[in-house]
């Protein structure tokens, strides 16, 4: 399991909006964004499923996911790999309604939490 630094965890709370690649049971990606990520730990990240259909259905069928985040600008990002698990009772689900309440959003569906395996410097200046 790879672990979350100090500067990964930063450059995540600035960069407001991210990307979520899934794929379903035969393969078919899928790509979505996603703006309430947030980190749970050194290992774990979490983000509200309110408006994600196709991103939860994928999810059921396979658990791997891809999260993007990506400063275009500084042309710099991080790739998360991992394996999501959908929430929806619990701690985490109840502190991620009420963030999202806050935002006058729908109820999420589920928090979808992440356990990251793999992390992936990103260079966008090629």
């Amino acid at each position: 399991m790879a672990k979350l630094t100090d500067e990964m965890k930063e450059f995540i709370q600035k960069v407001k909006l991210c990307v979520a690649a899934t794929a379903d049971a035969n393969g078919i990606p899928n790509v979505s964004y996603k703006g309430s990520l947030q980190i749970l730990d050194d290992e774990h990240l979490v983000f509200a499923d309110i408006f994600s259909k196709k991103t939860r259905k994928n999810l059921k069928e396979n658990n791997k996911i891809c999260i993007l985040v990506g400063d275009h600008k500084n042309k710099v990002g991080y790739q998360f790999v991992g394996e999501a698990e959908l929430l929806d009772q619990g701690e985490l689900f109840d502190g991620m309604c009420q963030k999202i309440a806050t935002l006058n959003l729908p109820k999420p569906t589920y928090a979808v939490k992440i356990k990251v395996n793999d992390i992936y410097p990103m260079d966008f200046s090629l």
